[in-house]
């Protein structure tokens, strides 16, 4: 069984910066991908990001594409999700989760799941 926690949520103002963090702890050893999910209030949970699991290939949705960066540190078991120029529009509670990842966007991909972090985008 594999945990998944998330942090660095938090509220923020549109145009501003912050880095969500992925930590994974329990049976580390699989190779799986990561990804980061979001989903805001009446609306369905969506892809934002996915990486590798040896962080050679990176994949983002349209919406956040030259915005969001995605990473991951072996070291730390943890992968880190660097969002600038947030706007009002990218409020959501974020998730992460790890699974095989054959096709990036699809939530059945993942097996393991955080628990989730509020984004606030607000003036």
């Amino acid at each position: 069984q594999e945990r998944l926690v998330e942090s660095g949520g938090g509220l923020v103002l549109p145009g501003g910066s912050l880095r969500l963090s992925c930590a994974a702890s329990g049976r580390t050893f699989s190779t799986y991908a990561t990804a980061w999910f979001r989903q805001a209030p009446g609306k369905e949970r969506e892809f934002v990001s996915a990486i590798s699991w040896s962080g050679g290939s990176t994949y983002y949705s349209e919406f956040v594409k030259g915005r969001f960066t995605i990473s991951r540190d072996h070291a730390k078991n943890t992968v880190y999700l660097q969002m600038n120029t947030l706007k009002p529009e990218d409020t959501a509670v974020y998730y992460c989760a790890k699974g095989e990842g054959r096709t990036p966007e699809a939530l059945n991909e993942y097996r393991y799941w955080g628990q989730g972090t509020q984004v606030t985008v607000s003036s």
